[in-house]
């Protein structure tokens, strides 16, 4: 509890000076790229605030490539901190658009260019899916949580295929991340926050050119694999 009302307080006065900074730059930067900059600034601090070290490796994988689609297992809110603090690059979230609906962070999510998906509508979600297909082959790297939701126990998810056709109709490789320890920090449907570290494992990139639509489930288990290995072995 010691470290929760700081949080509490840090998420809200943090997050009002984020949309602060956000409408001041918004017309020099329609691109979002100083503002995907003050988000990460935002991620750092909540992490400090919380007393959560994030410690990283494999850095070396994320190429030079013009872009990727990061996917990620999802234990809980704080992996949404770590990936903007620990990931030295610009990428696009694509989220669920009830996170768009959040007063002044929803704003600032939108002026960032972060891609909004309706999971309750197929449609609205396959258009989702071709918007952010057109960013990538602009040159603009994504990030998604192809469990779609957080873990109710950690344990990693069956994985839903969106995220696995946008990586093949953009034909741009996939970089597994792992993340271990987030849960401990603030478990999902929890507001309290706990001290600790988090890891994160960063797999080397799989390339998507080599499959079909119709191969999807074969991607899909390959990512699944990465992120099963690193998820047990957990740095041991």
């Amino acid at each position: 509890m010691i470290r929760s009302v700081p949080f509490w307080i840090s998420i809200v006065t943090s997050t009002i000076g984020l949309g602060i900074l956000t409408f001041i730059t918004f017309p020099f930067d329609r691109n979002g790229n100083i503002i995907h900059h003050y988000a990460r600034w935002w991620a750092k601090i909540q992490l400090l605030v919380s007393g959560v070290r994030v410690k990283v490796r494999g850095l070396e994988y994320i190429g030079n490539e013009p872009s990727y689609v990061y996917m990620s297992n999802h234990q809980g809110n704080y992996d949404i901190f770590t990936l903007l603090s620990c990931l030295p690059v610009q990428f696009r979230w694509i989220a669920k658009k009830e996170l768009f609906a959040i007063p002044i962070l929803g704003w600032a999510m939108g002026a960032a260019n972060y891609i909004s998906i309706d999971r309750s509508d197929k449609r609205k979600a396959l258009e989702s899916i071709e918007k952010a297909a057109n960013k990538i082959k602009e040159g603009v790297s994504v990030i998604i949580f192809p469990e779609g939701t957080r873990s109710r126990d950690g344990s990693i998810q069956p994985f839903k295929r969106g995220g696995f056709t946008l990586a093949i109709k953009s034909g741009v490789p996939i970089i597994p991340i792992t993340i271990n320890g987030s849960r401990d920090v603030m478990p999902r449907d929890s507001m309290r926050v706990r001290p600790g570290e988090i890891r994160v494992s960063i797999d080397k990139a799989i390339q998507t050119t080599s499959f079909t639509l119709r191969e999807r489930n074969l991607l899909m288990e390959k990512v699944r694999g990465t992120l099963d290995k690193n998820f047990v072995a957990d740095w041991g």
